[in-house]
């Protein structure tokens, strides 16, 4: 829910009686001024910011975006999925969902 629509519904709680003056000044405060949650873990900004590369790419660009994401040459990476792909396929399959669900750059 946005910003706009808290401060609409504690509005129309102050029009219809169920707060009061008081009550809705100190709600209001509290949304203004409400720090919103920011993530301190680098992992965690690291998934969120990955993206497939447009530049550095030889398929779907998916090693190249992990190379960005984690400051590991890209031939590293495309040399681990190679390898995980001799081994079970598994390597093939990892690359294409990652192809399938993380955005491009």
């Amino acid at each position: 829910m946005s910003l706009a629509d808290e401060l609409g519904k504690l509005s129309e709680l102050r029009a219809s009686g169920g707060l009061s003056e008081e009550e809705f000044q100190r709600a209001k405060e509290r949304l203004l001024h409400a720090e919103r949650p920011q993530s301190e873990d680098p992992l965690a900004a690291a998934v969120n910011t990955f993206r497939r590369s447009r530049m550095d790419r030889w398929l779907g660009g998916v090693c190249g975006g992990i190379a960005r994401s984690t400051g590991v040459a890209s031939w590293v990476w495309r040399l681990m999925f190679a390898l995980l792909f001799m081994f079970a396929f598994a390597g093939l399959l990892i690359y294409l969902l990652l192809w399938m669900f993380v955005p491009s750059d």
